[in-house]
C-alpha cells in the first residue's frame, strides 16, 4: 500500500501520483497499517513484535470497538505447521471462553494468506514485567493470582486443553471494570487437546525450559499435571524473586527438573506459611500423580489458605459485564463513504468557482457525473455490507453467550468431577497401607504357624503344654486380626468402586457436555461462514468501484490543479483524507 506524504490519503500499491494535492506517493512503512483486515479491522499502529507474530493496535470500524490484531509473520505463512498451531491459539482460548483467558474475537486469513486473530485489547502488565520490576510480590497478592491462574487452568483442563508453556510473559495483570486486578492467560500458540498429537513430533519438545515438568522433558504426552508443575514454579518465583532451579543451559535445567529436588520455601522466606509450602512442593512433585488430582483442587486449596490467613479472595467469575471496550457502539462510526460524499460537494463548488455556474467544460461535467455515480453504488454496497456486519455481530455475541453457558455448566461438573477424585485417592491412599498390612500378616501366620508345630511335636497327646496353648491362642488371635484387615479391605475397596463409578459418571457427563459444545460451535462456524461470504462478496464489489473512483477523481483534479483560484478547495480535500 501507498500513501501520500501530505495529506496522508492511501492509495493501492499500482498508484502513483494523489489526486488531492498531486504529489508522489511513498510506500507505506508498515504496510499493514491504515489497511482493513476481513473489512472490519482497522489497522492503527504497532503494539508488539516477535519471531512468529506482530500485534497491531486496532478498530472494528462496524461498533468502533478497540481492539488487538495478531499478525503471523509473512515469512512462516507458508509453515503449514506454524499456521495451524497459530489457528489452535485462537480455537483453543475462543472454546474456552473464561474471564481469565483472553477474549479471541475472530481469527482468519488476510487476502494475502496470512493467518491472523483478533483479541480484546488490554491494558496493563505481564507478570513477568511485574516481577521485573517488583522482584518479589506480596503474598496476598500472589495467591490472587495464582488462584485466577488456576481457574483459568481449570477451565482449560475441562475442555481438554494443556497450555504446555505456562510462565509469568504469558501471564497478564490487568485491571476488571470494577477496578480490581484481573488475570489474563495468554497465548495458547503450542497449547495441544490432550487427544491430538498431530503436531508434535517425536523428539520435538515445546515449552520453556525454566517451567517445564519432568514429563514434559520426556514424553510428549505430559497432561493437565503438567501445568500445575509450571503453577508451582511461578508461585515459587513470586514468592521468592528466583526460580527454584537455576542452570547455565537447557539440559542442565533439565537434569535438575528430572532429578533435584527443589528448595523449601521457607528455607528462603522463613515468615511464609506453612500450608504454602506444603502446596508447593505437592505441585513441584517429580511424580505428576503425587500433585494435587487436578486444578479445581489447587483452586480449593488456594481458597483454603486465603480464608485462614484472612487474606482477600478474588470474586468468582460469572457473567461478567462488558467493559466499555467491549459494549456495542449504539451507533454506526462514520464510515469512509461520507467522505467520499462530502469530495463530491467540494467538486461541484471547485466547476462553479472556475467557470461559472452551469458553464463548465462537458468533460469534466461527465467525469463529476460518474464519480456521482459510483459515490452512491458505492454507498448502497457499503450499507449493504454493514447490515450483514450487524448480523454476523449478532451471530459472534450468540457465539460468546453460547460458549459462556457451557463453561459454567463444565465448571459445576469439574468441581464435582474433583472433589470425586480427591475421594478416589483418599480411598486409594487408604487401601495401600491395608494390602501391604495383609501381605505382612499373611507372612507373620507362617511363623505362628510354625510356633504351633513345634510345640504339637512335642505334645504327642501325652502332656498338655501350657506353651502350646498360647501358640493356638495366638494363632487365633492373628486369624481374627487378619480377619478384620480382610473385611477393612473388601468394604474400602467396595468404597474405592463406587467413588470409580462416580468419577466415570461424572466423566461421561463432561464427554458429553464437550461432545454438546463441538456441535454448537460447528453451527455457530457454518452460519459465520455462510455470513462472511455474502460480507466479502458485497465489498469485493465496493472495493472494485471505490478503485475506479479513485481513477475517476484523478483524472477529474488533473486539469485543475493549477488554478489558483482553487487552492483553498484542494485544501479542503486534504482536510477530508
Amino acid at each position: 500500500m501507498k500513501v501520500c506524504p501530505q495529506c496522508n490519503l492511501r492509495y493501492p500499491d499500482e498508484s502513483k501520483q494523489c489526486f488531492v494535492d498531486g504529489v508522489a506517493l511513498v510506500p507505506m512503512t508498515d504496510p499493514r497499517i491504515g489497511t482493513t483486515i476481513a473489512n472490519r479491522y482497522l489497522i492503527e499502529s504497532v503494539l508488539g513484535e516477535g519471531g512468529m507474530a506482530t500485534v497491531y493496535k486496532a478498530r472494528h470500524k462496524l461498533v468502533d470497538r478497540p481492539c488487538a490484531v495478531k499478525i503471523m509473520s509473512p515469512s512462516l505463512a507458508r509453515d503449514r505447521v506454524v499456521r495451524e498451531r497459530f489457528r489452535r491459539e485462537a480455537r483453543a482460548a475462543q472454546k474456552l471462553a473464561h474471564p481469565n483467558i483472553i477474549e479471541i474475537f475472530d481469527h482468519g486469513d488476510t487476502d494475502d494468506g496470512t493467518s491472523y486473530l483478533v483479541m480484546e485489547l488490554l491494558r496493563g502488565e505481564s507478570l513477568a514485567d511485574s516481577l521485573a520490576r517488583l522482584t518479589r510480590l506480596p503474598l496476598d497478592r500472589a495467591l490472587s493470582i495464582c488462584i485466577q491462574i488456576a481457574r483459568a487452568l481449570a477451565r482449560a483442563h475441562d475442555f481438554e486443553v494443556v497450555h504446555r508453556d505456562l510462565k509469568p510473559e504469558n501471564i497478564f495483570v490487568g485491571v476488571a471494570p470494577d477496578g480490581s486486578e484481573l488475570v489474563k492467560l495468554l497465548d495458547f500458540g503450542i497449547a495441544r487437546s490432550m487427544h491430538d498429537t498431530r503436531l508434535t513430533g517425536v523428539g520435538e519438545v515445546f515449552g520453556t525450559p525454566q517451567y517445564m515438568a519432568p514429563e514434559r522433558i520426556t514424553s510428549i504426552d505430559a497432561g493437565p499435571p503438567a501445568d500445575l508443575y509450571a503453577l508451582g514454579i511461578i508461585l515459587f518465583e513470586m514468592l521468592t524473586g528466583q526460580l527454584p532451579f537455576d542452570a547455565p543451559d537447557i539440559p542442565t535445567f533439565f537434569v535438575k527438573h528430572l532429578k533435584e529436588p527443589p528448595p523449601r520455601l521457607r528455607s528462603l522466606v522463613p515468615d511464609a506459611p506453612e500450608a504454602v509450602e506444603i502446596l508447593i512442593d505437592r505441585l513441584l512433585a517429580k511424580d505428576a500423580k503425587q500433585r494435587p488430582v487436578d486444578a479445581h483442587a489447587v483452586h480449593s486449596d488456594l481458597v483454603a489458605i486465603c480464608q485462614n490467613l484472612g487474606a482477600p479472595v478474588p470474586p468468582e467469575p460469572g457473567q461478567t459485564s462488558l467493559s466499555p471496550e467491549q459494549e456495542p457502539a449504539r451507533t454506526l462510526p462514520p464510515v469512509a463513504i461520507d467522505r467520499w460524499a462530502q469530495r463530491v460537494s467540494i467538486f461541484d463548488q471547485m466547476l462553479e468557482r472556475a467557470f461559472g455556474k452551469n458553464a463548465s467544460p462537458p468533460e469534466l461535467r461527465q467525469l463529476l457525473g460518474e464519480v456521482r455515480h459510483l459515490v452512491h453504488a458505492v454507498a448502497e454496497l457499503r450499507h449493504e455490507s454493514v447490515t450483514e456486519q450487524r448480523k454476523l455481530e449478532s451471530l459472534e455475541q450468540k457465539e460468546r453467550e453460547g460458549r459462556q453457558r457451557f463453561g459454567f455448566a463444565m465448571d459445576a461438573l469439574g468441581i464435582d468431577a474433583s472433589a470425586a477424585r480427591k475421594q478416589v485417592r483418599a480411598t486409594q491412599e487408604a487401601i495401600d497401607p491395608l494390602q501391604k498390612r495383609i501381605e505382612q500378616m499373611a507372612d507373620e501366620s507362617k511363623k505362628v504357624h510354625r510356633e504351633i508345630l513345634s510345640w504339637e511335636g512335642r505334645w504327642a497327646f501325652r502332656e498338655p503344654y501350657p506353651q502350646l496353648s498360647a501358640a493356638y491362642r495366638a494363632a487365633a488371635d492373628h486369624i481374627d486380626r487378619w480377619a478384620l484387615l480382610r473385611r477393612q479391605e473388601k468394604e474400602t475397596q467396595a468404597l474405592l468402586e463406587e467413588r470409580e463409578r462416580t468419577v466415570a459418571d461424572l466423566d461421561y457427563q463432561i464427554r458429553e457436555l464437550r461432545n454438546a459444545l463441538g456441535a454448537f460451535e460447528r453451527n455457530a462456524d457454518a452460519e459465520k461462514t455462510a455470513q462472511h461470504d455474502r460480507i466479502a462478496t458485497l465489498d469485493r464489489r465496493a472495493e472494485t468501484l471505490e478503485a475506479e473512483l479513485l481513477a475517476l477523481s484523478s483524472r477529474f483534479c488533473a486539469p485543475l490543479r493549477g488554478r489558483p483560484e482553487l487552492a483553498a478547495f484542494f485544501k479542503d480535500l486534504e482536510a477530508s483524507p
